[in-house]
């Protein structure tokens, strides 16, 4: 039986990739443009600039795969289940933070933004299933290629933001914090950035009820 793995190490095999100035696709040496396709590989959590080809070899999400390729799928939670008194249960020092299911670790991991970038966040397992009794909804996000990016408030009368987006986008909007961070608790530029990116999430994701 050929797999995405025999195909791609049949193309290696058979194709001599010249020298070239742009981007090329991390698997199969093609050249890629703007914007392009991400593939992530599982074990490795390591994201991986693709062309459509090879991306497609990986869109199975049901299958046992090295890879995994990255859906272009934006939703919103309203009413999220998330006050303050059990975001501070989930021990994350700011009020943003992405969380993912890295399936070979086989549990939720997340991340939370700062001047050094994505910080892990050792995150309470029993924390995690009472946002999970409280909201069955963070159930949709497909596992290791998508996350739930969450933004509590410092007005406690404010509800939380949710978003169910593409795990590429939240590395893509930290690292770009990470340029505009300035001080302790980021700056005003920073700030006016994560309003920005908020809003544009509301534009193109889809609203799913409880």
């Amino acid at each position: 039986m050929t797999g995405p793995i025999d195909v791609l190490a049949r193309i290696r095999a058979t194709t001599t990739a010249p020298e070239r100035n742009g981007e090329s696709c991390d698997m199969c040496a093609e050249p890629i443009t703007e914007p392009h396709q991400h593939v992530v590989n599982v074990a490795g959590r390591q994201l991986m600039c693709v062309c459509r080809g090879c991306y497609l070899l990986f869109t199975d999400s049901h299958a046992q795969l090295h890879y995994r390729a990255i859906p272009d799928r934006y939703l919103r939670f309203d009413d999220f289940a998330l006050g303050r008194p059990l975001w501070e249960t989930l021990q994350i020092p700011v009020g943003l933070a992405f969380f993912f299911v890295n399936s070979a670790l086989g549990r939720v991991v997340a991340f939370y933004p700062g001047p050094a970038g994505a910080t892990e966040s050792e995150l309470p397992l029993d924390a995690w299933a009472t946002v999970k009794r409280s909201d069955p909804r963070v159930d949709l996000i497909a596992e290791d290629t998508e996350a739930l990016l969450v933004r509590v408030p410092d007005d406690e009368t404010q509800p939380p933001t949710c978003h169910v987006v593409p795990i590429d986008a939240c590395y893509e909007f930290v690292g770009r914090l990470r340029l505009l961070w300035r001080g302790f608790d980021g700056g005003q530029e920073s700030r006016n950035y994560i309003d920005e990116f908020f809003a544009g999430l509301i534009d193109r994701s889809a609203v799913v009820t409880r």
